[in-house]
């Protein structure tokens, strides 16, 4: 088992179906783990703000039996009065744990690099690990198993398209990925999803079609057109994503019991229309809840003193 948690690629198929299976346990029974973190602390590093990331690790690591340290830009001064280097090696003498949202990603290995204790992963501009082990989760509560079903994420080809991507691939599903021209993931990441898809069997798309992809899928999948820090592209990209939207006509294109699913904040009327988001095929609500028991399971795994 890797000792930080930065990207679901470190993790093999048995690894995040173990964690996927702590996550389910957590959920059933809290009381089981309410002092598998007794009296460690988790410092909870902050570049971008967060409803969920923010609320489910703090939660999370109360309900373990230890407490979160909130450092935001104001506290920390990550490059500006102090190396990441040096902030890492200062944390690991007061805290058991780090979790950190930034925009780099080297910024995140960098701490677990140069840190002497556990480092997650809170999202980068490069992936978001806990957010699709979370999404994982949910699809395994909502369609009974997660080998041979097909994710079609349509848009961005972002942090979240990259961890889906690496996520499905190593957990045995399928993977279509439909964005934009100009807008595709990343060529390695690419790369990573097929080596690992091929060990199980299954499919690989990347298209500009987003009908394509959606196409007999079991679950259908966005994320905004335009993330925090991309606030001038808003209008370009409202162009540039015209008929990418999430609607019920690409739902009907879909399996019949297919659930959508986003990991919000959402802007319904961009990349999803009212009436999927609020439909009976949303889980969007039980995915974002899913972020505290999927996390709360990797500070089990990587901070707990008895699991």
């Amino acid at each position: 088992m890797p000792s930080d948690f930065v990207s679901l690629a470190d993790f093999s198929t048995e690894q995040l179906r173990g964690l996927i299976q702590l996550a389910h346990d957590v959920k059933r029974n809290p009381r089981s783990y309410r002092d598998a973190c007794e009296g460690q602390t988790l410092a909870m590093i902050f570049q971008k703000p967060s409803l969920r990331t923010r609320v489910s690790f703090q939660t999370g690591i109360y309900q373990l039996g230890g407490m979160g340290m909130y450092l935001g830009p104001k506290d920390i001064q990550l490059h500006r009065g102090e190396t990441v280097a040096d902030t890492a090696r200062v944390l690991s003498r007061y805290v058991d744990g780090i979790m950190a949202r930034v925009f780099a990603h080297s910024d995140v290995v960098d701490l677990a690099r140069y840190g002497d204790v556990p480092v997650i992963n809170g999202l980068s501009d490069f992936n978001h690990p806990c957010q699709v082990l979370a999404d994982l989760q949910t699809i395994d509560e909502k369609l009974g198993s997660l080998q041979g079903k097909t994710l079609a994420y349509i848009g961005d080809g972002n942090n979240m398209a990259h961890s889906l991507m690496i996520g499905c691939a190593r957990v045995g599903m399928g993977v279509a990925i439909a964005h934009p021209h100009g807008y595709a993931p990343d060529n390695d990441v690419v790369t990573r999803t097929r080596e690992f898809a091929a060990d199980h069997g299954s499919p690989v798309l990347i298209t500009e079609d987003p009908l394509e992809a959606a196409d007999g899928a079991h679950v259908v999948y966005t994320d905004v057109w335009a993330s925090m820090g991309q606030e001038d592209e808003h209008s370009e990209r409202l162009a540039r994503f015209e008929g990418f939207q999430v609607n019920e006509a690409m739902m009907a294109k879909a399996h019949p019991q297919a659930i959508f699913m986003h990991c919000l904040p959402a802007h319904r009327g961009e990349e999803v229309s009212a009436d999927v988001i609020d439909g009976p095929q949303s889980v969007v609500f039980d995915q974002a809840e899913n972020r505290l028991h999927a996390q709360k399971a990797i500070m089990i795994r990587l901070m707990g003193r008895r699991h």
